[in-house]
């Protein structure tokens, strides 16, 4: 369309719309100067006391989140009896018709493969933990492991974007946005929604992650999670070009925010108002982020227990360190990528591959929070979208296999904020392939965890095309046997 006949028909019907809708534009440029008069201009008010109906015992979360699923079977859900059953085919009792994946469909057998490595029993009430995860061992007293999380999705991509948005269809707010769009951020200089992605180890196979999994959806794009960099400025065009200084700077975001605020008086499209407070938050980002990435003032003891790679910026080990800091600095969602975990062939080489990135970090994070006095209301998870078949992919020998996509159940853990850690909650078969007790869906974890941040998960919601939306849709339970207090 011609931009000036565009244009045109702007000013005639957008202009009459945005000018007699009760003062649309004036509340939207009002709640960017005061952002607590209507809970960053969005539709539902959690400030009104909505959602927040009783106390939180989380201030904020961080989930250290394993893309493409790692298997429970090799770290966590200890299967002793599969060592009988090594190389024959999974009963058809277990499987029971369950769909599986076209990548083992067309196997002519599915032989059980029982892992390769040994488990031991630790910490108070004896949790079994791999041989390959020492360091998470060492603190399975402070940690809940759900071992019957489970799912529908199948497939990478569909349940990613299930577990982070509940739905397996594109377009929803992930669950970052859903806690800025509800609690919004004590820290004016940082955004409520950080996202880290850790360097993929050498070797790994892994899927790719799109921006719609930290994205906001149809809420406003300030709900978004930003992404931080490890190469060059941890966020694009973060410092100022050569020849411009802060003060240059200010008076150009000083003219442009006048120019936004006359356009949103004649549209009233709030999306404009995102559009400012995004860039005053680009303006303070610019002295809050190079603060929070310089790690030279932590103590030695404190690298030491992250490890030797906690220096080099977008290992796991970096980020989690980052992500103990801007919990620090009053974040309330950092979430923290690592890749790797798809392991159709060659599973025992790999994951000892994978293991080590993320054992020692995910450990001396707790570790570190709990040492500060910060895991009590700090809840931190560690998981993926789904978990591993005990039946191999590929050819099986006594010491490598392969394993496929398994939904029906898989193992998670979460410390702090609530949780009543040094337990294992649920219970799978002897083929870790079925829940026999306690199951627990991605709608109850995330339920849960809305939950411990003090929020009800069926009364945060947000009005689009005429339906009211939320991230557990119309599902989800929060499970009360994992908090301390219920």
């Amino acid at each position: 369309m011609n931009p000036f006949a565009a244009h045109s028909l702007q000013q005639t019907r957008r202009y009459f719309f945005g000018q007699t809708a009760a003062g649309i534009g004036t509340a939207a440029l009002a709640s960017v100067l005061n952002p607590n008069l209507l809970n960053a201009g969005d539709a539902t008010s959690i400030d009104g006391g909505s959602a927040l109906n009783h106390a939180a015992t989380a201030k904020r979360v961080i989930w250290l989140f394993m893309a493409d699923a790692p298997s429970q079977l090799d770290l966590y859900d200890y299967k002793p009896k599969l060592a009988d059953y090594f190389d024959k085919d999974l009963p058809e009792s277990v499987r029971a018709g369950q769909r599986i994946t076209t990548m083992t469909s067309g196997q002519t057998r599915l032989p059980c493969a029982p892992s390769v490595f040994n488990f031991a029993r630790h910490g108070e009430h004896g949790a079994w933990i791999s041989e390959l995860l020492p360091n998470i061992a060492s603190i399975v007293d402070d940690i809940c492991i759900v071992k019957t999380m489970n799912t529908e999705a199948i497939n990478h991509d569909p349940a990613i974007t299930y577990i982070q948005t509940g739905s397996q269809l594109p377009g929803r707010p992930s669950m970052g946005a859903w806690v800025s769009y509800g609690l919004g951020s004590p820290n004016k200089d940082l955004p409520a929604f950080v996202v880290l992605h850790s360097r993929i180890p050498g070797g790994a196979q892994t899927q790719a992650l799109f921006s719609r999994l930290w994205g906001s959806g149809f809420m406003s794009t300030r709900h978004s999670g930003v992404a931080l960099r490890s190469v060059g400025d941890p966020v694009l065009y973060l410092s100022n070009p050569d020849g411009v200084d802060a003060g240059t700077r200010r008076r150009m975001l000083d003219g442009l925010v006048e120019l936004n605020q006359d356009r949103l008086q004649k549209v009233g499209d709030p999306e404009i108002s995102s559009r400012i407070s995004q860039y005053e938050m680009a303006f303070r980002m610019q002295t809050s982020v190079p603060e929070l990435t310089d790690i030279s003032d932590e103590p030695q003891s404190v690298l030491d227990m992250y490890g030797p790679e906690v220096k080099e910026p977008g290992t796991f080990a970096y980020n989690c360190l980052l992500a103990r800091r801007m919990a620090e600095r009053g974040v309330p969602f950092t979430q923290v990528f690592l890749r790797g975990w798809d392991h159709h062939g060659g599973l025992p080489g790999a994951i000892r591959g994978m293991a080590p990135a993320c054992d020692r970090p995910s450990a001396a994070l707790v570790k570190d929070l709990k040492q500060r006095g910060m895991l009590d209301d700090t809840l931190v998870i560690w998981g993926g979208e789904f978990g591993r078949t005990v039946y191999s992919q590929g050819t099986l020998t006594k010491d490598n296999y392969g394993r496929d996509h398994h939904p029906r159940n898989f193992t998670m853990w979460m410390a702090g904020g609530g949780i009543k850690g040094g337990q294992v909650y649920g219970e799978t078969d002897d083929f870790s392939y079925n829940v026999v007790d306690k199951p627990v869906h991605i709608h109850d974890l995330n339920a849960t965890i809305l939950h411990a941040l003090g929020i009800n998960h069926e009364q945060l919601t947000y009005r689009f095309q005429g339906r009211d939306f939320r991230l557990t849709d119309v599902h989800g339970h929060v499970v009360k046997d994992l908090l301390r207090v219920s």
